[in-house]
């Protein structure tokens, strides 16, 4: 006989996740789900579980991959889109994990390969500072080179002959950036296999760098009416227009990174110093200093932006549940609605770190100082910005051979 249970959003569930309603629903207000939203989620839930009756399964056998089917088998949006959200019907897998439901799943032995491409990854978190984006990145390339020259991961065979064919081979069909990202992802797993013994000779010269023409415009950011325009655009009577403009103005004022603004969390700010702390590549901590309209916009979004209850520590969330982080592409999507608001070109997030640096080169900022604000680890990085000032450089150029003729 089948189970049956009335959520207390009033839908009539059947089958085997009747038990688990209650909690669902907890859990879906939990995550900052209106009320409105509640009770579509619970009529779909009460669906999910009718469809798994009549396919005979428990409660134990839900798994991801049972709930796109069944999603897969629901009629579309005119759109194109889901009449149900799969990231709300999702949130049941977390129930059942916590009420003991879920079989655990049995782990396929890892290939030799996969055992060294998670040292490998251990070894760029742990050992070299990498960011987990980059990690996963170089984790990819070498994984292509091991299916490539070392299927089995047996590494002491390996020649500089066959490192410079995979360059050549991807080389072949791929863009010169592409080329030169393996060439770094396969040299810093040449250097970890060398350093672990698995490769009798240091093998990383042999991916020979890759020539790329340097980029003949100079950095560019957005002028200071583009910037306004992004600023205006932001509805601050609501709750998403608060937190946009505290986004923009971060981008803008401290020229941080997009991932650097989506890392913020509520123990950076140091309000009585007027400080914040940025967790910056390679696991670099700075504290720079918090301007006041950046501090006063963000106060704003904190406390009648912010959603309220919220258990995550990063400062900017997400509007639409379920709460979470923006991260990184969420900031770049906010870069992305403003400038589509306010009429002016696309560009992307790192562009208004680019503004902030053309700002200071224009009203005679030095090149050591433009570093120290934007944390760059080498100077060279700032070098490019030396390029804005077209004045300065007209001072320092050479007369062409034969110019005055």
């Amino acid at each position: 006989m089948a189970r049956r249970n009335r959520g207390r959003s009033g839908a009539v569930i059947r089958g085997p996740l009747a038990p688990f309603a209650g909690d669902y629903e907890i859990q879906l207000r939990a995550r900052g789900y209106s009320s409105r939203s509640v009770v579509c989620e619970v009529r779909y839930l009460a669906r999910l579980s009718q469809w798994m009756e009549n396919c005979r399964l428990n409660a134990a056998d839900l798994n991801v991959e049972r709930i796109d089917e069944f999603l897969g088998g629901l009629p579309r949006r005119r759109d194109g889109g889901r009449v149900c959200s799969r990231r709300g019907l999702i949130q049941i897998l977390g129930v059942l994990d916590d009420r003991g439901v879920l079989c655990p799943q049995a782990e396929k032995p890892a290939s030799p390969s996969e055992v060294l491409l998670a040292s490998f990854e251990r070894f760029l978190l742990q050992e070299r500072a990498v960011a987990p984006s980059t990690a996963v990145v170089y984790v990819a390339r070498a994984r292509r080179f091991l299916d490539w020259c070392a299927p089995n991961a047996e590494l002491g065979g390996l020649t500089a002959n066959d490192v410079i064919n995979a360059v050549l081979r991807v080389s072949a069909s791929a863009s010169p950036s592409t080329t030169k990202l393996f060439v770094t992802a396969l040299r810093s797993f040449l250097r970890f296999s060398f350093v672990e013994g698995l490769t009798p000779n240091e093998l990383s010269a042999a991916a020979l760098s890759v020539p790329r023409r340097r980029r003949s415009s100079p950095p560019m950011g957005i002028d200071r009416r583009a910037a306004d325009a992004l600023l205006r655009s932001c509805d601050r009577r609501r709750s998403i227009g608060r937190r946009d403009y505290a986004i923009l103005l971060v981008l803008l004022r401290l020229g941080l990174r997009a991932g650097e603004v989506g890392g913020l969390c509520l123990q950076d700010f140091d309000w009585r110093a007027g400080e914040v702390t940025v967790h910056g590549k390679g696991g670099r901590v700075h504290r720079l200093p918090l301007p006041t309209d950046v501090g006063e916009a963000i106060v704003a979004y904190l406390r009648r932006g912010r959603p309220n209850g919220a258990a995550r520590r990063e400062a900017f969330l997400r509007v639409v549940a379920p709460t979470g982080p923006l991260g990184t592409n969420g900031i770049s999507r906010v870069v992305r609605c403003a400038c589509s608001r306010a009429g002016v070109p696309m560009v992307r997030a790192h562009r208004l770190r680019h503004t902030l640096a053309c700002q200071m080169v224009e009203v005679g900022v030095a090149l050591p100082e433009i570093a120290l604000v934007l944390r760059h680890s080498s100077l060279s990085s700032s070098v490019e910005y030396a390029r804005v000032d077209i004045q300065a450089l007209r001072a320092v150029a050479q007369p062409w051979p034969g110019g005055d003729r």
